[in-house]
């Protein structure tokens, strides 16, 4: 059952649409990124976790998983359908991406968070994920937050696999 949006995100989708919309909708799927042309925006409302090394330099680098990478995958996709507010935007399974977008509490701003697992040299698997905004020039260290989390809940799920 979808639910409609309040009051606060429909004044504000008078100048920001997508605020007055629900779940995914109103905003562009990005489809497959080639992440190393990723250019990220001067503007701080954004933050890439990345595997040491990776251009752009990530915010967070992300470690080394040993699990395959469609294993990595899956675990990616479960720990964003048990997110609240998270809703999938896009999903290239072919291509080991997708893409979700996250709606704040109050005022149903949208959030996009990308994702792509690549193999790891030596088998296993590498992560990448990029949280930003739709909209502002800061967002308080919301996005930054939610890979830090996303990751420690991987990180988790990935460990409790492997025993």
């Amino acid at each position: 059952m979808t639910m409609g949006v309040g009051l606060l995100p429909l004044l504000l989708s008078l100048v920001f649409p997508a605020c007055g919309k629900v779940g995914a909708q109103g905003v562009a799927p990005p489809g497959v990124v080639d992440f190393s042309q990723l250019i990220l925006p001067k503007t701080p409302n954004k933050s890439l976790a990345a595997p040491a090394g990776f251009t752009p330099s990530p915010d967070i680098v992300t470690p080394h998983y040993k699990v395959s990478p469609a294993a990595l995958f899956t675990v990616v996709e479960q720990i964003a359908a048990a997110e609240p507010r998270v809703f999938v935007l896009d999903t290239h399974p072919g291509h080991l991406q997708a893409a979700w977008v996250a709606r704040s509490a109050r005022a149903n701003f949208p959030d996009v968070i990308e994702a792509a697992v690549q193999p790891g040299s030596g088998g296993g698997s590498e992560l990448i994920l990029y949280s930003h905004s739709i909209y502002g020039q800061s967002d308080f260290g919301v996005n930054k937050a939610r890979l830090k989390s996303w990751l420690g809940a991987i990180a988790a799920k990935v460990a409790g696999a492997q025993q």
